[in-house]
């Protein structure tokens, strides 16, 4: 399993892709398999851990990210031959040492973080094999052996009845996310607004965000997993009007898994998640959000939860992950065909 090494594995507090690269490892762990993790040296895992990356470098400014990316990678991929399948999550970086090796080499595509990455994608399409984390999210240019929703341990997530009356905005403040319009619905409905995830872009924290810090609206920084279902599930509803095609949202997914429904735009992956009117609303303006808000009053707590609780979990998630591993390994793979499906690398 290769995990990025921006943040730890799991991370303490902010880190989705470390999130699930762990749900993941873990689960195969759980299973019999063997799973050897590569991710920073602080990391925790069942599995067997390698590393050369003493801490996170978004944790540590000393580090060179690239430095110590160049050195992970390669730390991988000089060990190919004993592992039957490498599960990249390092975005498109490793792709360019799939060539180098003849094991075969599985990429979990956790969103594009701009149009001028694609050609790498587009470059090593079939040498490794893509999976997408939404329909949505797919590039008509490429091909994908599946789409695996992101899967959450429900257990972590517990049901709240009762809210307690605040809305919430959890995520990156960053333009993208819409913190700003978060802050300008609560406004609008003189509603307390919570505010929880890491400051992405100072700028416009400082311009959007901090002055509006008062009466209605607090800002509690990142939130770790020991508080983070006591805050997603206190809110009558999570804020998600966002400004981008969101690849998936995990913290749709633990909101509702809470009880807690969802109001957010029809964008990116949110309609493969969002059931109107059954766990929370698709909506295209602030007015729309607004009268949405009044309806959440109306929703099943327990329905909202239940609609996500199979769809989403770590079970069903490993699930489909082994049988993406299952079917790549029946394919012919060169030098390779004796090996057994013992070990699997993410």
């Amino acid at each position: 399993m290769l995990a990025p090494i921006s943040w730890r594995t799991p991370p303490r507090h902010y880190g989705p892709w470390e999130q699930i690269v762990s749900s993941i490892t873990e689960g195969l762990v759980r299973r019999g398999h063997e799973v050897t993790l590569f991710a920073t040296a602080d990391s925790e895992t069942e599995g067997v851990l390698q590393s050369v990356c003493p801490r996170p470098y978004s944790e540590d400014p000393t580090l060179d990210a690239k430095v110590w990316e160049c050195l992970h990678i390669a730390h991988c991929f000089e060990q190919a031959d004993d592992f039957d399948i490498i599960h990249n999550h390092f975005d498109f970086l490793p792709l360019s040492y799939t060539g180098l090796v003849s094991t075969p080499v599985v990429t979990t595509i956790h969103g594009f973080s701009s149009p001028r990455i694609l050609p790498v994608f587009e470059r090593y399409n079939g040498r490794a094999k893509y999976v997408a984390i939404s329909d949505a999210d797919r590039a008509a240019s490429l091909d994908y052996v599946a789409t695996v929703h992101h899967g959450i341990a429900m257990a972590d997530f517990p049901l709240q009845a009762d809210a307690e009356g605040y809305l919430l905005f959890f995520g990156r403040i960053h333009p993208d996310k819409g913190c700003a319009e978060a802050i300008a619905l609560a406004k609008l409905l003189r509603r307390r607004l919570v505010i929880a995830g890491i400051v992405q872009d100072a700028e416009y924290f400082r311009r959007e965000v901090e002055p509006q810090l008062g009466e209605y609206i607090s800002y509690i920084g990142p939130v770790g997993p020991d508080h983070r279902h006591e805050v997603l599930g206190g809110a009558s509803a999570l804020i998600h009007l966002i400004n981008f095609a969101e690849p998936f949202g995990l913290s749709v997914v633990e909101a509702m898994a809470c009880g807690t429904p969802v109001i957010a735009r029809p964008l990116g992956s949110m309609p493969e998640i969002i059931v109107p009117k059954v766990n929370g609303f698709l909506v295209d303006s602030i007015e729309e959000a607004a009268d949405a808000v009044a309806s959440c009053r109306h929703l099943d707590r327990a329905k909202v939860r239940e609609s996500v609780v199979h769809r989403f979990s770590v079970d069903r998630m490993v699930d489909d992950y082994v049988r993406v591993y299952e079917s790549i390994l029946a394919e012919p793979q060169p030098s390779s065909s004796s090996r057994s499906f013992i070990s699997a690398l993410l």
